[in-house]
């Protein structure tokens, strides 16, 4: 959900390029691109850096990204930005999983205002959310074969993820400890503290659901894995089918894969059945998927009704602090059901056993 961008471009290019100099000495920035709107978590600023290589004295131009960290509106209680660089950079340099190439990071707020990192620019197309992908934009063009080599490739990369050893890469800081032990008992807590948080109104749909989480918590054996948090084609950049880049890490955590393939599929679900249009032909089905995902991680997969469950209530909180956030810039009004009655509370109350059918 965008909100109004308040920087000045040309200030913001100054800025940036004094910052710059110290790592590219002597570079300009011909060309920043300023968003219109922002979203309510990260900021992304795209610019092209030029500068002479001092080792050859040849002129070199390069496109670069600026993620800032949210520095007014926030959709999550706490941003958690030099976990999601540090995170990002170790999958750069130490794995297979094509991030981009992430260069420099400033803890500072003095350049731009809040911490930011750079890192290189991916060309490639995002999937759409507004309007959900199933609906409109590049996706309903493409060839079914294209739709599933999407699905299928970024199935592929939440397995590689899921195989990562975590202490060999030192990935520990991705838990969260002060809200309870790692794993679902962590992101009960966490999400319980992030709805109270989010929206000061009625939470029947998301509060049925917690309680029922709470109550149905089943073990989850093996060592926690490294979840991206926020899996899904929406978040990957694709050339020709297959991804270039994966991205917005800010939800990253430690806990059992199956959380992961959950919000995959759920994330999918809502952007059709949830509302209310069809699936694109080519993407395969969720039984297809599971399938395919257990032949990736070598095991059966477990409570996946659970899951899907755990993810709608999620996506609800987040919807929640969305909605809270139109109400804060006069978008709806103070007493609009949005925050707890939208299309993702209707299908997590549709999934939820015993909800309505």
């Amino acid at each position: 959900m965008p909100v109004p961008d308040q920087r000045d471009p040309e200030l913001t290019r100054r800025s940036l390029a004094r910052w710059l100099d110290r790592h590219l000495p002597g570079v300009r920035i011909p060309l920043l691109e300023t968003p219109e709107t922002s979203g309510f978590s990260n900021e992304t600023l795209m610019f092209d850096a030029a500068w002479t290589d001092p080792a050859t004295g040849a002129a070199r131009r390069e496109p670069f990204v600026a993620r800032v960290a949210p520095a007014h509106y926030q959709i999550f209680p706490e941003a958690r930005f030099t976990e999601q660089y540090r995170l990002m950079r170790v999958l750069d340099e130490r794995t297979g999983i094509p991030v981009p190439p992430i260069r420099w990071y400033e803890p500072s707020a003095e350049p731009l205002g809040a911490p930011f990192f750079v890192m290189g620019r991916v060309d490639g197309r995002v999937p759409t959310d507004m309007p959900p992908y199933h609906m409109g934009g590049w996706v309903t063009e493409v060839a079914p074969d294209e739709r599933a080599a999407m699905w299928w490739s970024t199935l592929e990369v939440i397995a590689e993820l899921h195989r990562l050893d975590v202490d060999a890469l030192g990935l520990g800081f991705l838990d969260q400890p002060e809200w309870g032990a790692t794993g679902l008992e962590q992101r009960l807590g966490y999400y319980e503290h992030y709805l109270h948080w989010a929206y000061d109104g009625p939470q029947e749909t998301a509060l049925d659901a917690l309680a029922w989480l709470k109550a149905n918590r089943p073990d989850e054996p093996g060592p926690p894995v490294a979840l991206w948090g926020d899996a899904r084609i929406g978040n990957v950049v694709f050339q020709r089918g297959a991804p270039a880049a994966v991205l917005d890490w800010e939800t990253a955590a430690l806990g059992a894969p199956e959380e992961d393939l959950a919000w995959f599929l759920f994330l999918d679900r809502h952007h059709s059945e949830g509302i209310g249009v069809p699936r694109l032909d080519g993407f395969p089905t969720p039984d297809e998927t599971v399938a395919r995902y257990e032949g990736l991680l070598g095991r059966p997969v477990r409570h996946m009704a659970y899951y899907q469950v755990l993810s709608g209530f999620k996506f609800a909180v987040i919807m929640a602090r969305i909605g809270q956030a139109m109400i804060d810039f006069g978008w709806i009004g103070a007493g609009d059901a949005f925050p707890h009655d939208n299309n993702c509370t209707r299908l997590l109350a549709r999934i939820l056993p015993g909800g309505p059918a």
